[in-house]
């Protein structure tokens, strides 16, 4: 469900072909409403030049975009691989407000209800797969990665980062995968506008930001979890996969989960591996 109140963005798609992917973006920025944004056609990260700038002081709602990625990562330093053209790397610099800073559990679950959000725009039914990831059809189309700039003890910023496949060749071999992966262009079988879903995305991400503090941002999360009340094979660090059935999210961003023997937990890290049916 798209989120209730949100205005929907109405734009004429560009060709990429066209124009440069800068004026591309450039033309998308009143829909995206950001404070300050930089393209690099090639970087090794987007959340790198990110936080690397927000230390030097970039505003709250600063964009980084990037073409390709060399040294791309996902959760627990997973390489993360971004191909030129055909896919999306960008990371967002937040200035976390009190509020916002309580709930940092839910960060990367912000990331990931942009991501679905922009993908109902465009007809696609997607799902969180908890902490980060995105899925069409039990396939991941998309990753978040969420990192921090800190002075001292004090909390400067906040970067989210996203990685998404659009269209053919975002994929990587099927022998490079650890997870089933998809492209959204294969989802909808016909071509998408990488800047015109970054503008989605990004507008995503505002309204859900609007919530992130309340009830209804727990609901959402539930609303859109993968395999919720379904058994899945399940592991924890340094343990062996286990069986369990997801329950849902927590508050704090925490999974609850429950055991073939009827015991009950909450996980903060850990990783499903797949579905058992």
């Amino acid at each position: 469900m798209l989120v209730p109140g949100a205005p929907v963005i109405v734009v004429k798609a560009l060709r990429e072909h066209r124009m440069t992917p800068f004026d591309a973006i450039g033309s998308y920025l009143d829909q995206m409403d950001v404070s300050a944004w930089r393209y690099f056609p090639v970087v090794g990260s987007t959340n790198d030049m990110a936080l690397n700038w927000a230390k030097q002081g970039a505003p709250d709602w600063a964009l980084v975009v990037a073409d390709a990625q060399t040294a791309g990562r996902g959760r627990a330093g997973r390489h993360w691989v971004t191909e030129p053209g055909c896919a999306l790397a960008f990371s967002l610099v937040f200035r976390l407000s009190p509020d916002e800073i309580a709930n940092y559990a839910r960060l990367a679950a912000l990331g990931g209800l942009g991501l679905i959000n922009a993908l109902e725009g465009l007809g696609l039914k997607a799902s969180l797969k908890w902490p980060n990831d995105v899925l069409l059809s039990g396939a991941k189309v998309g990753g978040v990665l969420v990192e921090s700039s800190w002075l001292a003890d004090q909390l400067e910023a906040v970067v989210i980062g996203l990685g998404v496949n659009v269209s053919f060749g975002s994929v990587p071999p099927t022998e490079k995968l650890r997870y089933p992966a998809i492209d959204i262009q294969s989802a909808l079988e016909r071509p998408v506008d990488r800047w015109l879903l970054l503008a989605q995305i990004v507008h995503g991400l505002r309204n859900y930001r609007n919530i992130l503090a309340e009830d209804a941002f727990v609901v959402a999360c539930n609303q859109y979890l993968s395999w919720r009340d379904e058994w899945v094979r399940f592991q924890m660090p340094g343990e062996q996969p286990q069986r369990v059935r997801i329950m849902g999210i927590t508050s704090d961003g925490r999974l609850s989960v429950e055991t073939q023997s009827g015991s009950k937990f909450e996980v903060l890290t850990g990783e499903i591996i797949m579905r058992n049916d």
